[in-house]
């Protein structure tokens, strides 16, 4: 489980000052009025930013496992929510994906991703940003009213050119049940195309062999 960790720090600020030192959980998600027994679970490492690290905790009568997500950081994503707003930004304004692909990868970089690879990177982020404006713009029509659910349009309304962020701070109350990579339920994009994969079951025994 993931819960919003209110740090108002960038990436860099995150990583530089170790702010994941002072997250505290005040009280287990799912026993709101005490007697619970959670206890600190340490940290664990994303690979990127670099150096930044995830504070959690245990709820030993749930059996769960709770992290506190810094504001900058994508849920079920590597990277920041900067990155890849940056990135479905690029895309919106490309002419093409693989245009955007050729811009994102760098293509001069031996070690990039060759360009098809590139292109279903880029469009899953894309489908799962859109997905959770749509959402986004529902919940908070006060302010987003009208607006397309693109990112280049919602940064345009917010004036910001860290949108996510900023979204995510307007609907902290419903994190929990948006999805990634804004929000912390699992997202479901391109789940429906994946094949059902069964095992084989076991057939009898053969006959003896007669001596």
């Amino acid at each position: 489980m993931q819960l919003r960790y209110e740090t108002g720090l960038t990436s860099e600020e995150y990583v530089k000052t170790e702010a994941w030192r002072d997250a505290r959980l005040e009280r287990c998600p799912n026993h709101p009025h005490g007697g619970c027994p959670v206890a600190s679970h340490g940290t664990y490492e994303r690979k990127t930013p670099p150096g930044a690290r995830v504070p959690r905790w245990y709820c030993r009568e749930s059996h769960t496992t709770i992290g506190l997500l810094a504001d900058c950081l994508a849920a079920r994503l590597p990277g920041t929510l900067d990155a890849l707003e940056a990135v479905v930004v690029v895309a919106e304004e490309a002419g093409s994906l693989e245009e955007a692909a050729d811009e994102v990868r760098c293509p001069e970089d031996e070690d990039a991703i060759e360009l098809p690879g590139a292109v279903r990177w880029i469009r899953r982020r894309l489908k799962l940003v859109h997905n959770a404006l749509v959402r986004v713009i529902g919940l908070i029509p006060d302010l987003l009213a009208g607006c397309a659910p693109t990112m280049s349009a919602v940064r345009e309304r917010l004036k910001s050119d860290s949108a996510l962020m900023e979204l995510r701070g307007l609907v902290a109350g419903q994190l929990r049940t948006l999805p990634a990579p804004l929000g912390f339920q699992p997202h479901g994009i391109d789940v429906g195309n994946r094949k059902p994969q069964f095992q084989q079951r076991a057939g009898p025994d053969p006959p003896p062999e007669s001596s």
